[in-house]
């Protein structure tokens, strides 16, 4: 048996007279196994496996990277910008009294994202994005609008208004005096939303009683739970108007 195995790898013995010396097996002898270790390989020839290794693979990126580079269009930067926007052209959108014209406007912007993004009235606050908390809430011809649901393309010739154009600090509306007098908001983050559903409300037909106001701002979500002062605002408000 000893002759036998001596004669299958004593091609590889001769093949490989460096590693005589050690006792690995005829099996693992027939492959490289140099340490990996940066500093014993570059020592000893000045160039390490490893940074070959290393070397191979950053330029098998580029190489592979270069056709890509070249398949890309190239566009012009007006012209990619109306490509990635499908803009519309020039749009106009009359909001709290004033014109704002809008170059190449995204058909799919929502009202919501126009008015922040765009005009950077921020007041109206992006809550959910869904439609469910109100917290978007404008009026769009004196009926309250839920924004993020609206496109902008869609209000050319309506009338917006949104917090900004309901009061101002120094002028408030009576129903921002009643949140404030009756600390209708916490962290204020639903208060721009509360305020305009429940401006909007004093000109729309609804029952006198509390369950009638809370019934009618049920699309608005107070995540503080300030339901009861906000419904003593609006209740201050209606008995005044």
């Amino acid at each position: 048996m000893a002759d036998n195995i001596d004669t299958r790898f004593s091609h590889l013995r001769s093949h490989t007279p460096q590693n005589t010396k050690n006792n690995f097996a005829p099996d693992q002898q027939s492959v490289d196994l140099e340490p990996l270790t940066e500093s014993e390989s570059a020592g000893k020839r000045g160039f390490s496996r490893r940074s070959f290794l290393s070397g191979l693979g950053a330029a098998g990126v580029l190489a592979g990277a270069a056709p890509l580079a070249n398949a890309a269009p190239v566009l012009e930067p007006a012209s990619q910008e109306q490509a990635e926007t499908g803009g519309t052209g020039n749009v106009t959108l009359r909001i709290n009294g004033k014109d704002f014209t809008l170059r190449n406007l995204d058909p799919r912007a929502t009202l919501l994202d126009t008015l922040r993004e765009r005009i950077h009235l921020t007041g109206t606050k992006k809550g959910c994005d869904h439609g469910q908390c109100g917290a978007c809430t404008v009026h769009v011809n004196g009926r309250r609008v839920n924004s993020c649901l609206s496109f902008s393309v869609m209000h050319e010739g309506d009338e917006i208004t949104t917090i900004e154009g309901v009061g101002q600090p120094g002028n408030l509306h009576a129903m921002q005096a009643a949140f404030v007098e009756h600390d209708g908001y916490q962290c204020g983050y639903c208060t721009s939303g509360q305020i305009m559903s429940a401006v909007a409300l004093l000109k729309e037909p609804i029952g006198p009683s509390d369950e009638d106001i809370k019934h009618a701002m049920a699309g608005n979500i107070c995540r503080c739970g300030a339901y009861t002062n906000i419904v003593a605002a609006v209740r201050q408000v209606r008995s005044r108007a």
